[in-house]
């Protein structure tokens, strides 16, 4: 005689991963705290909280599962909960990022299709080069201006070393820029005379004037004084190092972005250092963004024929006109080669 069936001869396989189904669905988290991070080390992220408050303090976090493909840098604001009372081996959580307002960002070189976010929400870009020692590269500087104007970040030009030799060729490449510069003596001279020791207390008063009230990040080769003028500005002991005699480039002496408090200044002055880089790769900008950093070439294609590349292949480009007729100072013509391989570069990945 056949079996009969009924629903108790069902059988269900348990779920292996567990009894609960599973859900796109996250928690909002009303109740995070919104902290600014400072640094980030190995996997664990410093966040200043409650800013310029009686209750200020630091906390350290660990990144949330959903948010590990997302990079958090120094200048984000994130979200945090668990335990956020900031005491001794404490560990809170990041559960969000906040939206940013300006993301500067660059390449290992424009070959490279991988952007790396340096920094988030900074408003000035400081870009750091010695007069000498290492000597000045004007294709680095041009690259970080690049980059600051594709983020939306007011650029500033420091040149520290003037003393060892005048930055005169330096000045003429920029000087039809509305680009502020300030120059600055080496800090070695500050321990040997007095009359340079005022030198060098000028130009960190005015670097300070600049940044109070801003949140800004300092970019520039290993050795160009970077270290030595955030400790001035801040108080903090980063460690400084020389110049390689056989390179001619420096020597790495940060190796991780931090962001100091500026000493004496507005709430919300924040210096961040960054490691020193060799190399500003673009490969994340549009090439046609790329001629607002040259802002003394500009006007020039004005004059250029519909569907001009700006390029040498171009025998009517406006820029040459513009250049030859001597509108964009006695530093045009090299300006113009230094845009023209930019975009060249840029291109060629692209």
């Amino acid at each position: 005689m056949p079996r009969e069936w009924d629903e108790s001869d069902v059988r269900i396989r348990p779920n292996k991963k567990g009894s609960r189904p599973r859900t796109k669905d996250r928690p909002a988290h009303h109740e995070a705290i919104i902290g600014r991070i400072i640094t980030v080390d190995r996997g664990r992220y410093t966040a200043i909280v409650d800013e310029a408050t009686p209750q200020e303090r630091l906390l350290i976090a660990a990144r949330a599962r959903e948010l590990r493909r997302s990079p958090v840098v120094v200048g984000d604001f994130v979200a945090l909960v668990g335990d956020v009372s900031g005491e001794p081996d404490t560990l809170a959580r990041l559960v969000r990022i906040e939206e940013r307002r300006t993301v500067l960002r660059r390449s290992a070189d424009d070959s490279d299709p991988v952007e790396r976010v340096l920094v988030a929400n900074a408003d000035q870009l400081v870009i750091v080069v010695a007069a000498a020692n290492p000597e000045p590269r004007t294709g680095f500087i041009d690259r970080a201006l690049v980059a600051a104007y594709d983020a939306g970040i007011e650029p500033l030009l420091l040149i520290t070393k003037t003393d060892v030799k005048e930055p005169t060729d330096l000045l003429a490449h920029y000087e039809q820029l509305e680009l502020k510069i300030l120059l600055s003596r080496t800090a070695l001279e500050q321990s040997e005379a007095a009359g340079s020791a005022n030198l060098v207390n000028d130009a960190v008063e005015q670097l300070r004037d600049e940044l109070d009230g801003k949140v800004s990040v300092l970019v520039g080769h290993s050795g160009v004084g970077k270290s030595t003028m955030v400790n001035a500005l801040t108080g903090s002991q980063r460690a400084t190092g020389g110049v390689n005699a056989v390179t001619g480039r420096g020597r790495h002496t940060s190796s991780s972005a931090l962001a100091l408090r500026l000493e004496d200044a507005q709430p919300g002055s924040w210096i961040i250092d960054t490691p020193g880089i060799r190399s500003f790769g673009l490969a994340h900008v549009d090439p046609n963004r790329i001629l607002q950093a040259f802002q003394d070439l500009e006007p020039g294609i004005e004059d250029c024929p519909r569907g001009c590349r700006h390029d040498e292949a171009a025998p009517e480009c406006g820029l040459d006109l513009w250049v030859d007729s001597g509108r964009a100072g006695e530093g045009g013509a090299a300006r113009l080669e230094s845009y023209r391989r930019l975009l060249s570069a840029i291109r060629a990945v692209q």
